[in-house]
């Protein structure tokens, strides 16, 4: 299994299968894990990142991980190849800009990756469709028993899993949902969910997670800490709450096509219209633009364009993606034309 596979096809993830699939895209749990008797990479030298790369990436190859797996040694892939990685949600854009020795493992249609020399050796991450943070967290588990059989861990009685940051130690555990909220946007809800979340210790970022700006009307809400918690109570708090914003969101959905049905229609099918006849678009157009689409989809508005392709669409028109599509390094002007064309392509064979 090669990188440009995975251009030619797309996770689990974006497929819309999963349960609240119309408002939460995907559930992850991240698992920081170093290895015991090795300095964290804050002060490792060259020479220690290297040999933890070599012993984490030999570790990880008695892992049963599927048939159709991929190890990406990062310090020898395209500033392209990268880019695409971190697009496309399986590695952190941390490591996309790290230096010297440092990898990622793929595998299970991308819902697993485990980055190697990140903030930590190791950090796994299991990706679901939809709301399945108990699945995900079956699934981590499992990868993290297998590991801990052929790696020791570094690990306190009573800090628990020791890590980079203080704010991972314990579990080492964060989860996280990505939810399309364009209903609370557009009713100007979304600040009261903002600081409810805040209050309860939850945290929002964008599509990429820490660093990152909301694009689309995605936000990720994940766990602020770990120290002193299980991994059922992590879990079980964020699966309380989740449902809850879910909710909201419908209920906004409902207000507005009730409300104002027909400003909404006109939001959309300008979307539409627009995706389908540019000739050149930007990033962050598309990504508003998109975001209009799916909304639609879900009120049954534009019933004729799938789901599936709507979900890809965020990710496959990203500059890296775009790249890779085109196979060449490409300017914005060049990016935004390709991406135009791209658009059209797959609405239309949609239609």
């Amino acid at each position: 299994m090669r990188i440009d596979d995975l251009a030619n096809e797309t996770g689990e993830w974006l497929r819309g299968t999963g349960p609240e699939n119309d408002i939460v895209m995907s559930s992850r749990i991240r698992l920081a894990r170093n290895v015991a008797d090795r300095p964290f990479l804050t002060v490792a030298s060259h020479k220690v990142r290297a040999e933890l790369e070599a012993q984490i990436r030999d570790a990880l190859s008695g892992v049963n991980l599927g048939t159709r797996r991929l190890y990406v040694a990062l310090k020898e892939a395209t500033p392209v190849d990268r880019q695409f990685l971190m697009e496309r949600h399986l590695i952190s854009k941390d490591l996309l800009n790290a230096e010297g020795d440092r990898g990622v493992a793929i595998a299970q249609e991308e819902t697993v990756a485990i980055m190697v020399n990140e903030e930590d050796h190791l950090r796994l991450q299991v990706l679901r469709s939809g709301f399945q943070l108990r699945e995900a967290w079956k699934e981590i588990d499992r990868i993290d028993n297998e590991i801990s059989d052929r790696l020791a861990f570094a690990w306190h009685p009573q800090f628990g899993f020791l890590t980079a940051c203080p704010t991972n130690a314990g579990t080492g555990m964060r989860i996280s949902v990505l939810l399309h909220l364009p209903a609370l946007v557009l009713t100007r809800q979304i600040d009261k969910v903002f600081q409810a979340l805040s209050r309860i210790s939850f945290t929002v970022r964008g599509l990429y997670g820490e660093g990152t700006q909301a694009s689309g009307n995605f936000y990720q809400i994940s766990n602020q800490s770990t120290l002193g918690k299980a991994e059922d109570q992590l879990i079980t708090e964020l699966t309380n709450v989740v449902p809850e914003i879910v909710k909201f969101e419908r209920h906004c959905r409902e207000k507005l096509a009730r409300e104002q049905r027909v400003a909404l229609e006109d939001r959309v099918f300008r979307a539409c219209g627009t995706l389908k006849h540019a000739r050149s678009i930007s990033t962050e157009e598309t990504m508003e633009l998109l975001s209009a689409l799916r909304l639609g989809s879900h009120l049954r508005l534009i019933p004729e364009i799938r789901q599936q392709t709507i979900n890809e669409l965020f990710i496959t028109t990203q500059p890296g993606h775009l790249q890779k599509h085109e196979g060449r390094a490409l300017t914005p002007t060049e990016r935004d034309l390709a991406r135009a064309g791209y658009i059209r392509g797959k609405l239309t064979s949609d239609s």
